[in-house]
């Protein structure tokens, strides 16, 4: 097990002690490989969000070398047009399993550059990634529609799908404000990058018809809140409209609206989502309530069945335990993860709404 000392910051009463915090952390680096990837789980396939995913939440424990060798990872197997494959098999050949290419994927190691260069201060591995986050970015936008929006893939043939999907482009959303403070770390301005995080925020936040309908899922609900495009009154007015379509107290919340199933990756998210809206109570709440998902070696199952009594999926993945991690380093007052995730010193690109208010909501 890792050292609890690293994880005393991590403390959240009624959700994880110093010691459970370092047995999740202990649960994701015993899953990551030697050449630093983090599959969803031993003899699963990794996917490049997910593995980012996880690799920040290592950083929140103090396990900076192992996040460091999941950017390494990444940085080794970018493609050529600044892209990354979809699904990679398990092992060391990294086989592409699915070779598409999803734009929120793409451009999401922005967000894990940043958080741990906040993390460490480690000015060459800043300078060493910028190049790899650039090209991801500059790859991902060529996806953008006219509508602000981006379409959500690449075919393995480099057919563009024009089709967006909300929580991706809020995803990718959070990733171009990233990706410009990284620019302006390294002093290339970006004003491309602006315009584009711009008129992808605007998108998000004002128009729902630019988007594939995808309301039965949680994450359409949550995740403009927690990418950081809808803050304010209206992140608190988004959260209040569906919590009873998504909230089981008790046990979690619903991937699909009807379905009764609940997951720890989406609820974990959630409460980051209600942090970021200013709503920490209600977010310590919410991780209470997936207490029943974690498993003895302090990783998390993926979900519950309540009608049935069963969990499932019969997995622990990675990056369940990294959100739950996420979350809790966000409520302590982890400054890094705090960064990314409140974005209130984010840049925040040219809005083509200049109403709309990107504040945090501390009422």
């Amino acid at each position: 097990m890792r050292r609890p000392e690293r994880t005393e910051r991590l403390a959240l009463p009624g959700v994880l002690t110093p010691r459970q915090a370092a047995a999740t952390a202990a649960g994701i680096a015993a899953v990551q490989c030697p050449d630093g990837a983090i599959p969803w789980f031993a003899g699963h396939h990794l996917d490049p969000w997910d593995h980012v995913e996880a690799a920040m939440a290592l950083d929140t424990a103090g396990e900076h070398e192992r996040a460091a060798a999941a950017y390494a990872w990444l940085a080794a197997h970018q493609n050529a047009d600044g892209s990354w494959y979809a699904a990679y098999a398990d092992g060391a050949a990294a086989r592409p399993t699915d070779r598409g290419k999803e734009s929120n994927f793409c451009a999401y190691p922005a967000v894990g550059v940043l958080h741990h260069y906040l993390a460490t201060g480690d000015e060459e591995f800043r300078r060493r990634m910028w190049p790899m986050v650039a090209a991801a970015i500059e790859f991902t936008l060529g996806l953008q529609q006219d509508g602000g929006q981006l379409g959500w893939r690449r075919e393995p043939d480099g057919t563009a799908v024009p089709d967006a999907l909300l929580t991706g482009s809020a995803s990718v959303h959070q990733a171009l404000r990233c990706a410009l403070a990284l620019a302006e770390l390294e002093r290339a301005p970006q004003p491309d990058w602006e315009l584009a995080a711009g008129r992808l925020g605007h998108a998000v936040r004002a128009h729902p018809e630019r988007f594939l309908d995808k309301s039965r899922y949680s994450m359409d609900w949550y995740y403009p809140v927690l990418a950081g495009a809808v803050r304010g009154p209206a992140a608190t007015a988004r959260l209040a409209a569906r919590w009873d379509d998504f909230a089981v107290p008790g046990l979690g919340v619903r991937c699909v609206a009807g379905n009764p199933w609940v997951t720890g990756g989406e609820s974990a998210e959630l409460a980051l989502a209600l942090w970021a809206a200013g709503q920490d109570a209600r977010a310590v709440e919410v991780l209470r309530w997936i207490g029943h998902l974690r498993a003895e070696d302090g990783l998390y199952w993926t979900g519950y069945v309540y009608a049935d009594d069963a969990v499932w999926p019969a997995e622990l993945t990675t990056w369940t335990a990294g959100a739950v991690l996420l979350a809790v380093a966000a409520l302590t007052g982890d400054e890094p993860t705090r960064a990314v995730f409140g974005g209130e010193r984010l840049p925040t690109g040219l809005d083509p709404d200049p109403g709309c208010c990107l504040g945090r909501e501390t009422a």
